[in-house]
């Protein structure tokens, strides 16, 4: 392996953080330096990514972490994913002449998750006051911050629509009627009134930093934010990307009535390590699925970037995403039969389906007792759905279109071993008509839900969607790792790639990160118009012609990325005598690490 890389690896002791953005991976560092903890220093990147990547999040989006206290020792999962509302039935929906959820406008929205989440880590695991962390964001929004090119492009593509269809979006991302310039400095100062609002009526409450924040987490869901929220939805009808107007149906007591909660994480052994993943309401236990499949076969023999490595991971994913497609959902709504998807006899039965050549089918495995839901994938993945005109697709990879973004990632260690990887996304600004007098719009996460009875992702109220979004952690002999991606249906495809280097190649955090990357897109997708792609692959030009002729040859359907434009990782470790490094990819020139 090479030792160079196209930014040093970061290492220190103090503390590291990284992001997607260069400017909330400084706040986050900057709360550490003030003696914040990494629950803390979380917080604050967060709600700077909401400021600063718009298109890729936003407060009333939803939000997984993972993280580990160093006070109580625990490895836990903060689920701040909304629930369908009360009136989200298949019949409200199919009365409205849908056979899928729209992938944009009010029809899509669940209850907004992701503010109601940070809130709750900052009360529990942090140790600032309200103010302290909000203030970073309150600033950029109010005095502006250097809007990225993508943001720029996506709101100019989008600006006659917004004045046409969205005049509440219009006046926030296109105040005077221009799209800002790249680089220019852009400023919402209607977010910046409501943070300021929610921390000047949580200081109110008194000077105890637990009734500050419950105090802002009330203001959230029943007072003044969720009173701009349904006064405007009270009488909105707007159009969305099925080309025909609808209401939400989302309700005051929807959200009044929800809490981001914690629970246990999935976890699986591989080669030493033990790593740690949401639950089945994600994707995440997608990756623990394909490192079950690839357990029994010898990586560490492969070249890690030819082309047997490349065509023997693809269909280690075909086959664990085909089982995400028929068996995961809200495990508080269906029974998921996880434990039989990671067992050892299971996972040897799926290897024994990797063969020489491509695989062009659906084949999820034949679970004892959930044998519909196999067969019913396989039939949904066969439609062929007609969608009309895509007004405004949901974020999946930046690459393939300005109107789609990804998502943002945090990864956070202080000095004390806490940690946090977060995944946070939604509430997207050309996914839904900004709420007037807030400067954010809501989520479109109901169209992950299908519009059929007896699924385990039916649309059904209160029932988590089943997202993309799946932060990581990994532990081995004392040393423990956070790391994750945006990218939608490829989250967890590019962390497996970058987790195998990394545990069988020796190589380094951010040299995984410059490393090549590749995906499949065979699988059906997560994101409205619910695509199947069969035997279809992307890959980053720098393997070579020869690895991607092998591919082609070995019957894969591959395009070849522009240069430098697959994948957004960050990662940050602290080993086992408490040193720490963190690393992010150089990809789209945003993301950074820090630390000392």
């Amino acid at each position: 392996m090479s030792d160079f890389t196209t930014r040093p690896e970061i290492r220190g002791t103090f503390g590291v953080a990284t992001s997607t953005h260069w400017i909330a991976s400084a706040v986050g560092m900057g709360i550490l330096e003030k003696g914040g903890n990494a629950f803390d220093a979380a917080v604050a990147t967060a709600l700077t990514l909401q400021v600063v990547e718009p298109h890729l999040n936003g407060p009333a989006g939803d939000m997984p972490a993972i993280f580990h206290s160093a006070t109580t020792g625990r490895t836990e999962v903060l689920c701040a994913q909304g629930v369908a509302p009360a009136a989200a039935t298949v019949e409200h929906y199919r009365a409205q002449g849908l056979t899928l959820v729209p992938g944009s406008g009010l029809l899509a929205t669940v209850v907004p998750g992701a503010f109601d989440g940070w809130m709750l880590m900052l009360r529990d695991h942090g140790t600032m006051g309200l103010r302290e962390v909000m203030q970073p964001a309150i600033d950029y929004a109010r005095d502006g911050h250097p809007v990225l090119p993508r943001v720029a492009a996506t709101i100019a593509d989008l600006a006659d629509f917004f004045a046409r269809e969205w005049p509440t979006s219009a006046a926030v991302w296109t105040p005077g009627g221009k799209a800002p310039e790249p680089h220019a400095l852009f400023r919402n100062p209607d977010l910046a009134a409501t943070y300021d609002r929610l921390a000047t009526l949580g200081e109110a409450a008194g000077g105890d930093r637990v009734a500050q924040i419950d105090a802002a987490r009330r203001e959230w869901r029943e007072g003044f934010v969720a009173e701009a929220i349904f006064g405007y939805l009270e009488d909105a009808c707007v159009m969305d990307v099925s080309d025909s107007r609808h209401s939400a149906v989302l309700a005051a007591p929807d959200m009044a009535n929800w809490r981001a909660t914690y629970e246990t994480p999935l976890s699986y052994d591989y080669h030493g390590w033990t790593v740690h993943k949401t639950q089945a309401w994600s994707q995440g236990p997608v990756l623990l699925q394909a490192l079950a499949i690839l357990k029994g076969i010898d990586i560490a023999a492969m070249d890690p970037f030819g082309a047997e490595f490349v065509h023997v991971v693809i269909e280690a994913m075909k086959l664990a995403y085909a089982d995400r497609e028929a068996y995961y959902g809200d495990p508080d709504f269906s029974e998921i039969p996880m434990e039989h998807l990671l067992s050892e006899a299971y996972n040897a039965e799926r290897r024994a389906l990797i063969g020489v050549a491509a695989s062009m089918e659906q084949r999820p495995g034949r679970v004892p007792g959930f044998e519909a839901q196999a067969d019913a994938y396989v039939e949904r993945a066969a439609r062929d759905f007609d969608v009309g005109h895509v007004v405004a697709q949901e974020p999946t990879m930046s690459h393939l279109t300005e109107r789609r973004g990804d998502t943002v990632h945090l990864d956070i260690i202080d000095r004390w071993g806490n940690m946090v990887a977060s995944t946070p996304s939604g509430g997207w600004l050309q996914s839904s008509p900004v709420i007037p007098g807030l400067g954010f719009p809501l989520n479109s996460r109901a169209q992950m839900f299908w519009l059929e009875h007896g699924l385990p992702t039916s649309l059904e109220p209160g029932r988590r969607p089943r997202t993309t979004l799946t932060p990581s952690l990994a532990e081995k002999d004392g040393a423990r790792l956070v790391f994750g991606t945006p990218g939608g249906d490829q989250q967890d495809q590019w962390q497996l790639i970058w987790f195998l280097r990394f545990v069988h190649f020796g190589m380094g955090l951010q040299e995984c990160m410059d490393a090549p990357l590749f995906h499949s897109m065979h699988f059906q997708g997560s994101f409205y118009p619910r695509e199947t792609k069969p035997g279809e692959m992307m890959i980053e030009p720098a393997f070579g012609p020869a690895v991607i002729d092998d591919l082609r040859a070995r019957g894969h359907i591959v395009t070849v990325a522009e240069p430098w434009t697959v994948g957004r990782l960050t990662a940050a470790m602290r080993e086992a005598d408490g040193g720490l490094r963190a690393a992010a990819t150089p990809r789209l020139m945003q993301a950074y690490a820090v630390g000392r």
